[in-house]
């Protein structure tokens, strides 16, 4: 599902995803490697037209662990130990941009944005979400957990900090 749909089934989960990355512009990417292993690494995302497009150097390893295995996992970048500001992810499957005029589009609105754009040849892809998640502490421990998958409706529930551990 793309970034429109994804927003359409699950607003709240989206918008707090969008708002974490506009906090910092950063996020991270799990891969998997040839070997099997996790690969995590930096990338910039931008929500352009209808996608959540992520964009990489050519022949990057992170490119080219999604061109063998799609499987993905983006993760806003933490700042904070105490979780007070949250965290969001998604998972689904990197899809490679193939559509020039999409290419081409994104390239200017990088440009227009940041004063940089990328050269031919750079790989570009979009996610294909399946399924999201949010974490977020409050001051007393409290932690609020915000769940979405594909087909399913948001959920959302608070797990109790009891002084020693969380409870449902």
């Amino acid at each position: 599902m793309n970034w429109t749909e994804f927003s359409q089934a699950a607003p709240e989960l989206a918008g707090l995803f969008r708002e974490r990355l506009d906090t910092t512009g950063l996020a991270l990417m799990g891969t998997t490697r040839r070997d099997g292993t996790p690969r995590i690494s930096p990338l910039e995302v931008d929500i352009f037209e209808e996608h959540l497009l992520l964009g990489m150097m050519w022949q990057s390893k992170k490119a080219l662990d999604l061109m063998r295995d799609p499987r993905c996992l983006v993760h806003t970048v933490v700042s904070n130990k105490d979780g007070s500001e949250g965290e969001a992810k998604l998972r689904g499957r990197a899809v490679d941009v193939t559509d020039k005029g999409l290419r081409e589009r994104s390239a200017q609105h990088t440009f227009d944005t940041t004063g940089w754009r990328p050269e031919e040849p750079y790989h570009l892809f979009w996610l294909d979400i399946e399924d999201a998640a949010y974490i977020k502490f409050s001051e007393n421990g409290d932690q609020t957990v915000k769940t979405w998958r594909a087909g399913a409706r948001e959920q959302s529930r608070v797990r109790k900090w009891t002084g020693s551990r969380l409870e449902d």
